[in-house]
């Protein structure tokens, strides 16, 4: 809870123009699956659909997300996200590792890469849980216990 609101605080001071939390997570998963539909949005969050459709509705007004056919050839219209979109999204991503950065500045790499096992322990473990897991580009083409591979960002770490 502390480093989110140490986030949220920061976000707020810096750059008032950052994106909503909601904002920021239904594009990351627009950006990371390509595109969906409202009802599609609502299952990978176990939402109701009126509320994903409030959200989405302001990503459009926003012009940061778009209608458009299913690219499928499904009769869903699904939303994709706007260049505007992933460059919002890309600033604030950073703006976040910047923040994180910021926080384990003196850190050991040994602890860094201590917490990120930790931490893809504890995002598994609650996904497993809700049975929803979030998509993740492959590491090395295996997905891990039944579902896809963590992101690794930075480079691989000698164990």
């Amino acid at each position: 809870m502390l480093l989110s609101r140490h986030q949220v605080l920061g976000r707020r001071e810096r750059d008032p123009g950052r994106l909503e939390r909601s904002a920021y997570l239904l594009l990351s998963r627009i950006d990371t699956q390509g595109p969906m539909s409202i009802g599609q949005l609502a299952e990978a969050f176990g939402l109701d659909a009126s509320t994903v459709n409030r959200q989405t509705a302001a990503l459009l007004r926003c012009g940061l997300a778009e209608r458009v056919a299913d690219p499928d050839g499904g009769m869903a219209r699904k939303l994709r996200i706007t260049a505007e979109g992933g460059r919002r999204l890309a600033a604030d991503r950073e703006a976040n590792r910047s923040c994180l950065a910021r926080v384990i500045a003196d850190w050991s790499p040994e602890e860094v890469g201590e917490l990120e096992d930790v931490l893809v322990r504890l995002n598994r473990s609650a996904e497993a849980l809700e049975g929803r897991y979030w998509p993740r580009a492959e590491d090395d083409g295996a997905p891990a216990a039944g579902h896809p591979a963590p992101l690794r960002e930075s480079a691989p770490r000698a164990t």
